[in-house]
């Protein structure tokens, strides 16, 4: 098999620490929920963190076809939950669902991924970077 699927996914990820869900990055239109998504979910992540709600933590998106809308939005904390603002962890996908616009039509705008930006993240993936056009790692205010 020669396709892309499969190629560098744990480079384009997170090294091994992260889960993975097995598709590539990098052979995928930035406008396609799989990649949109991982986007979205690594921006969530950082400002979850930023705001002081957690000290690590993974979000899980799931989509569906035909769906606007996630149809599952999941937030791991790994024990680190501060209860900031009263929010414990079980309330952390509902202070996303409310903070962020979870529509892919909408992670891609906001993300600005339309822009012809991805030929940089061919080299040393995706996520960590300090590029200001990753607009991903920029945390939100929320």
């Amino acid at each position: 098999d020669a396709g892309l699927t499969g190629r560098k996914p744990i480079v384009d990820s997170y090294g091994g620490w992260g889960s993975y869900g097995g598709g590539t990055l990098s052979g995928k239109d930035a406008t396609k929920v799989d990649r949109s998504g991982a986007y979205a979910a690594r921006w969530i992540a950082k400002s979850l963190v930023a705001a002081g709600y957690c000290h690590r933590c993974c979000v899980q998106l799931s989509y569906a076809i035909g769906l606007a809308q996630p149809i599952s939005v999941h937030v791991d904390t790994y024990g680190t939950c501060t209860n900031k603002n009263g929010q414990k962890e079980q309330s952390l996908a509902k202070l996303v669902e409310t903070k962020f616009d979870l529509r892919p039509g909408c992670i891609v705008k906001e993300l600005d991924l339309r822009r012809p930006i991805m030929r940089k993240t061919a080299a040393y993936g995706h996520f960590g970077r300090e590029e200001e056009e990753f607009k991903w790692e920029k945390v939100k205010e929320i």
